[in-house]
């Protein structure tokens, strides 16, 4: 799959998942009556990407497209609340699923149309604009005209680099959306604590200079400057070579990456197309043959699930930093 064609294609550690799954409402909990009281802290308005939502309790039947979307509801305590979920790059986080499997898979990939409006979604939250195809009828302002809510993470509509400030702002608005604020808050916290603990353990090191690889024969589809997948190299003590690309992903010529000289590969493992092969790819190509990761063999490996905008953040600057750095105190 893509997503810019990064939108077209396609963490939260154990010890905070108990708690916060503890504080999650039990499935068929009592709705308040429909005459009853606002719920605290609501009306709730928000604009994400564009679109200004006035929330008068939270949704009650929300559809998820995308891992880090549904990851993050999961790690909200939110399972009760997803009628319907669609499309994974990668197996939902062990601690995940017991809540996962009791949730309604409307498709592998996207839902059409009609299957997720056969859902009864009275909001629909999406990871990759790709969720909101308006030639699938599922655009934002069509749902809007059913009256669904909805919700883009804010990775593909933020101008600039997206980093852990966007990551505080994704889960603290879902989270009051739904009405959890406390639980955004405590998740934040621990993605926060544990990110700073890489960044002190290899601050004094080398920052060696990073090349993803995502995907890409004729040329080289990459990790640019504007997406999350940036901000998690620098953060486990690495540069990468194609920060000044003004995207999230793209294509790059391999010639530009030759004349980079990356001193190691990243390899985003997804898909049909195992890491081996990416590997032999690189390595069977003599026109990368000096390129000192290649000539070096300098791999290290990130899932795809672990570098967009979701509770995977903290997971992948640990395990990076530990690729990147094995000898770091």
């Amino acid at each position: 799959m893509s997503r810019s064609r990064a939108a077209l294609r396609s963490l939260a550690a154990l010890a905070l998942l108990t708690p916060l799954a503890a504080c999650g409402a039990p499935a068929g909990a009592e709705r308040p009556a429909a005459d009853a009281r606002p719920a605290p802290g609501f009306p709730y308005t928000v604009t994400n990407c564009g679109v200004t939502s006035t929330f008068q309790a939270p949704p009650e039947r929300a559809v998820t497209m995308n891992q880090h979307a549904t990851e993050i509801m999961l790690a909200l305590g939110l399972q009760d609340r997803i009628a319907g979920t669609a499309y994974l790059d990668d197996s939902v986080l062990p601690a995940y699923r017991p809540a996962y499997d009791k949730i309604k898979v409307l498709a592998g990939e996207y839902p059409s149309k009609e299957v997720l409006l056969g859902a009864d979604p009275d909001f629909v939250y999406g990871g990759y604009a790709s969720a909101f195809d308006k030639a699938q009828g599922r655009d934002r302002e069509t749902l809007a005209k059913s009256g669904i809510n909805s919700r883009l993470s804010v990775e593909y509509c933020t101008r600039g680099p997206v980093g852990l400030a966007q990551l505080k702002t994704e889960i603290t608005e879902v989270a009051r959306t739904f009405g959890v604020p406390e639980r955004g808050a405590a998740l934040i916290g621990d993605e926060q604590r544990r990110v700073d603990a890489v960044t002190a353990r290899v601050k004094d090191a080398p920052k060696p200079s990073v090349f993803v690889y995502d995907s890409g024969e004729g040329s080289a589809f990459t990790s640019g400057g504007e997406g999350i997948g940036n901000e998690i190299v620098a953060l486990a003590g690495g540069t990468n070579v194609f920060a000044d690309l003004k995207d999230t992903f793209g294509d790059v010529s391999w010639e530009k990456v030759i004349e980079r000289r990356p001193e190691v590969v990243l390899i985003y493992d997804y898909g049909g197309t195992t890491v081996e092969s990416k590997k032999r790819r690189l390595l069977n190509d003599p026109a990368l043959a000096q390129v000192p990761a290649i000539k070096n063999q300098r791999f290290v490996v990130l899932p795809l699930s672990s570098a967009v905008l979701g509770v995977r953040v903290a997971d992948a600057v640990e395990s990076l930093g530990r690729q990147l750095h094995p000898d770091a105190a």
